[in-house]
C-alpha cells in the first residue's frame, strides 16, 4: 500500500472512532468512555487505536471537535439555505428539532450530554466544550441581529435574550423529549419559537402559520 493510501485508511479509522465516540458520548458523556473500551466498539486494535492518540484528554478534545463539526454540517448549513432574515432563525430551529427529532445521535445532543460533566472541571477540555457553546450561541445572536437590520424583527427586540430564549427552548428538547413529553415537546419547542418570533416581526406573512 502506498504512504497515501495507508494516510487515508488511518483518516477513515480515526473518523470512524470520533464518529462512534461522539454517539456513545452523547448517552453516556466523556468521562466514563475508556479507550480501551472505545477500541473495542470502533472494532480497532489496541495497537490502531494508540496510534491515534496516546491519551484520553486529547481523545476528548478531538470529540468536540468533531462533535462540533457535526453539528455545523447537520444544523447550521441547511438553515443558511433560507434568507437572511427571520426566516433564517426559524429555519435554525427547525434545523435543530430535525437534528434531534431524527436520532442522529442515540443520546440526542452530544454537548447537552457533556457540557453536565466538565462546567465544574476547569481543563482543556470545559474550555473547548464552553468555546463550542458560546460560538453557536454568538451564532443564533447573529442571525438575530441580521433580521432586526433587515427590518424583520422589532428595532426594540434585545438580540442577547432573543437568542438565549431560542438556544433554551431548542436545549430543553433533550430532556424532555426523553423523560416525559415524548414526541409532544417537538411541537411545542417549534410553536413558542415561532409565537416569540410572529409577535416581535413586523412581517409575519415571512413564517408559517403554526
Amino acid at each position: 500500500m502506498t504512504h497515501d493510501g495507508r494516510r487515508l485508511r488511518g483518516s477513515r479509522s480515526r473518523e470512524a472512532i470520533l464518529e462512534r465516540t461522539v454517539s456513545l458520548a452523547s448517552v453516556e458523556g466523556l468521562d466514563g468512555l475508556s479507550l480501551g473500551r472505545l477500541a473495542a466498539a470502533t472494532g480497532t486494535s489496541k495497537s490502531g487505536f494508540f496510534a491515534h492518540w496516546r491519551d484520553k484528554e486529547q481523545l476528548q478534545l478531538d470529540a468536540v471537535e468533531w462533535a462540533a463539526r457535526q453539528w455545523t454540517e447537520s444544523v447550521v448549513a441547511p438553515a443558511l439555505r433560507a434568507p437572511a432574515g427571520v426566516r433564517r432563525l426559524f429555519a435554525l430551529h427547525e434545523a435543530r428539532l430535525k437534528f434531534y427529532s431524527d436520532g442522529v445521535l442515540p443520546g440526542g445532543c452530544f454537548f447537552f450530554a457533556v457540557h453536565a460533566e466538565f462546567d465544574d472541571r476547569p481543563g482543556p477540555v470545559h474550555d473547548r466544550i464552553a468555546r463550542a457553546m458560546r460560538e453557536w450561541l454568538k451564532f443564533v445572536r447573529r442571525q438575530v441581529d441580521e433580521a432586526v437590520a433587515l427590518g424583520e424583527l422589532a428595532g426594540s427586540t434585545d438580540p442577547a435574550q432573543l437568542a438565549y430564549e431560542i438556544d433554551a427552548l431548542g436545549e430543553m428538547v433533550v430532556p424532555h423529549s426523553r423523560l416525559h413529553e415524548g414526541q409532544a415537546v417537538f411541537a411545542h419547542a417549534r410553536r413558542a419559537v415561532l409565537q416569540r418570533l410572529r409577535v416581535l416581526c413586523p412581517h409575519p406573512e415571512l413564517l408559517p402559520e403554526d
